[in-house]
């Protein structure tokens, strides 16, 4: 086992924590609601899973909107600037480091709360998934107005499929998601510092490109 000083940081502000559980509370019922308009278990009806279904996912468009806003507002897209820099050692850490009880090889920092694989997912998922996610989603919901909006050329089976796609794959990252909340220095220490706003992260000095990605520094 490896001894690991630890320090007190606050990390994420009261916006970050409020919009995560916001956003998972969201996603929560637009899959219990889209599984049961599929068919696959009886929970509220038809009827009412389809009208919760479309209400959440406005919701969800509306406050992702809101999200992007405060992105570029705050600055806080630096955050997931991608980058290759020690990505190789993040995955060999969370691989077999992390059983061995070695430091993380990209400690977190207010300017850098994202290690390398965490930017790459993330900014896959807020750049790609989610607008195509709600994209689909809001054609689908419009359907009966495509002729209106000169969409006559889409096909209701594809853009089905599409969102279908799309809801199987966020599932599978809240999976993954969940699993690696339970990887901090204690099992809930992740989802307390999501409460809280303060994490114990391992010391260690930040590098310019962990602020700014694969981007070299101004002269």
């Amino acid at each position: 086992m490896y001894s690991i000083n630890k320090l007190n940081m606050y990390l994420y502000t009261r916006y970050e924590r409020f919009w995560h559980w916001l956003q998972m509370a969201l996603i929560f019922i637009l899959l219990l609601s889209g599984f049961e308009v599929h068919g696959s278990f009886p929970f509220l009806g038809f009827n009412e899973a389809v009208d919760v279904h479309n209400a959440v996912g406005l919701t969800w468009l509306v406050a992702f909107a809101f999200f992007v806003f405060w992105l570029f507002t705050t600055g806080e897209w630096k955050q997931y600037i991608p980058t290759t820099k020690k990505m190789f050692q993040v995955i060999l850490y969370y691989s077999y480091g992390i059983f061995r009880g070695e430091s993380h090889p990209v400690p977190k920092r207010k300017e850098a709360k994202h290690n390398p694989l965490q930017r790459l997912v993330y900014l896959s998922l807020a750049a790609f998934l989610l607008p195509v996610q709600m994209l689909s989603g809001f054609l689908y919901w419009g359907y009966n107005d495509w002729t209106q909006w000169g969409l006559t050329w889409l096909i209701l089976d594809g853009v089905a499929f599409v969102h279908t796609a799309g809801a199987f794959a966020i599932l599978i990252f809240v999976i993954v998601h969940v699993y690696m909340t339970t990887t901090g220095h204690t099992i809930t220490s992740h989802v307390r510092a999501m409460i809280t706003g303060w994490e114990q992260v391992e010391e260690g000095e930040i590098q310019e490109w962990e602020k700014h990605g694969d981007r070299q520094p101004a002269a």
